[in-house]
């Protein structure tokens, strides 16, 4: 006796596949909340690791970068010139936002608001550190530092709205943006430079997790891949400051380099933008 054809008919009792759909539906759900359980962690060891950390303060040497060559009556001729190639990668993508998102093809709002600080971020990066290289100081140093963290938290935004959930990725976006604030403020009242490292590596370790842990939803994520390694690489270059350049011969320095990976990161990403499609449909 077949006890299941008894049974009266239930919603989603539709077919012989609605058993292996439910399955992985169920699946795909537990796996979605041990991926959030892992950002949580996250979080929460950015927070212990704030605490932990000693306070960092301004030193004379913060300023004494390897290369400072006065070429042509420019101080700091190749760290301020190098700053202008994030103009040249920033507005040409600043203007496609500002055109609609139909020009990248971005299917949410906030997504969309996303790109346009990143690349906002890019164009003001490249005066602001001009600016800071002329005369390296104190007081030149918030714009330097402010419009690249609002670039690189925007992109960790981006990541989160396009690979988990527009809402999250909004939190992650307004709260990392008001981090900053609160960094700035720690930096120029209290000498407390801690918030600033944590904030500024943070997008170093989680932007490559979410790569792997998250599916894409457009196609040419390789791209991705690619700007994540730049940025790494810029990261790299930055600290290795005086040894690369006294690998190279003295022509440029690390943090020279470190501005031009940047631009080529944005360049790497304009590339995607231009060129992808939607993987996986999405309700807006």
């Amino acid at each position: 006796m077949d006890l299941a054809a008894d049974l009266p008919p239930t919603r989603g009792r539709g077919g012989p596949g609605a058993g292996p759909v439910a399955l992985a539906s169920a699946l795909l759900r537990r796996e979605n909340h041990r991926r959030r359980a892992l950002a949580c962690g996250a979080v929460l060891a950015s927070a212990l690791l704030l605490v932990a950390t000693p306070r960092f303060r301004h030193t004379p040497a913060l300023h004494l970068f390897a290369d400072m060559r006065n070429l042509l009556g420019v101080p700091n001729t190749l760290n301020v010139l190098t700053a202008y190639p994030l103009l040249l990668a920033g507005v040409p993508g600043l203007v496609l936002c500002l055109c609609g998102s139909g020009c990248f093809g971005v299917s949410l709002r906030w997504e969309a608001s996303g790109w346009f600080l990143f690349y906002a971020g890019n164009v003001a990066a490249a005066f602001g550190s001009a600016y800071y290289h002329l005369k390296p100081d104190d007081d030149r140093l918030i714009w330097d530092r402010l419009p690249m963290m609002i670039s690189s938290s925007s992109l960790l935004s981006i990541l989160v709205i396009e690979r988990v959930d527009e809402r999250v990725g909004l939190s992650c976006l307004v709260s990392l943006l008001s981090l900053i604030l609160v960094s700035s403020a720690c930096e120029r009242v209290l000498d407390d430079m801690r918030l600033w490292v944590i904030l500024n590596f943070v997008p170093c370790i989680a932007i490559p997790a979410m790569l792997f842990l998250f599916p894409p939803k457009y196609t040419h994520s390789r791209f991705w891949f690619l700007a994540t390694g730049l940025y790494l690489l810029a990261r790299f270059e930055g600290l290795a400051d005086r040894k690369v350049y006294s690998v190279n011969r003295y022509f440029i320095s690390g943090h020279s380099l470190e501005h031009l990976c940047f631009a080529l990161v944005t360049v790497m990403l304009t590339v995607m933008l231009t060129f992808r499609n939607i993987k996986i449909a999405r309700d807006s």
